[in-house]
C-alpha cells in the first residue's frame, strides 16, 4: 500500500538561486518549480542579508509553495544547500546540538529547521548544478534573484 501512495505523489521539478548585492548586503532569490508542463516562477527579496541565506531562502520558499506531499527533484547552484543535504552535514549538526565539526555554531539555524521540517514534508532529492553556466533554469533563477534586488534597491 506504501508504494502505491508514493506513486500518487505529483513529481516536481524546482529550481533556486540566490543572489546578494555584497555579502552582506540586499539580497534575492529565486525558483522555478516545474509541474508536467506548467512552470512558475517566484522570487523574493531581503534588506540585509547574505548570499548563503538566499540560497537556502529560495529552496525554503519553492518547498513551501508546494500545497501538498510530492516527490521533488531539487536543483541548486549552492554547494553549501546541497553538500549539507547529500553530504550528512545537516544530520550531524542536528546530533551536535548545531555545532560545526570545528565546534563553531552552526550558522542560519532559523533557516536550517525549517529545511528540517520541509524534507520531512516531501521526498526531495538535492542535486547540484554549475552556476552561472548553460543551465537555462538555474540561469533563469539567477536572473529573478537580481531582479528582486533591483525593485527594491
Amino acid at each position: 500500500m506504501v508504494e502505491l501512495f508514493l506513486s500518487m505523489e505529483k513529481k516536481v521539478i524546482i529550481y533556486t538561486d540566490g543572489a546578494c548585492s555584497g555579502n552582506p548586503g540586499p539580497g534575492g532569490w529565486g525558483a522555478l518549480l516545474m509541474y508536467g508542463s506548467s512552470i512558475r516562477e517566484i522570487s523574493g527579496y531581503s534588506p540585509a542579508t547574505t548570499n548563503n541565506r538566499m540560497e537556502l531562502n529560495a529552496a525554503i520558499e519553492a518547498l513551501e509553495a508546494l500545497k501538498e506531499r510530492c516527490k521533488v527533484d531539487l536543483y541548486s547552484d549552492s554547494s553549501y544547500l546541497v553538500n549539507a543535504i547529500n553530504n550528512g552535514w545537516l544530520k550531524r549538526w542536528t546530533v551536535n546540538n548545531w555545532q560545526t565539526a570545528a565546534k563553531k555554531s552552526v550558522e542560519n539555524i532559523d533557516l536550517w529547521q525549517k529545511i528540517l521540517t520541509l524534507v520531512k514534508l516531501h521526498d526531495i532529492k538535492f542535486h547540484k548544478v554549475k552556476g552561472h553556466s548553460d543551465n537555462p533554469y538555474n540561469n533563469r533563477c539567477d536572473t529573478l534573484a537580481r531582479e528582486a534586488i533591483k525593485r527594491k534597491s
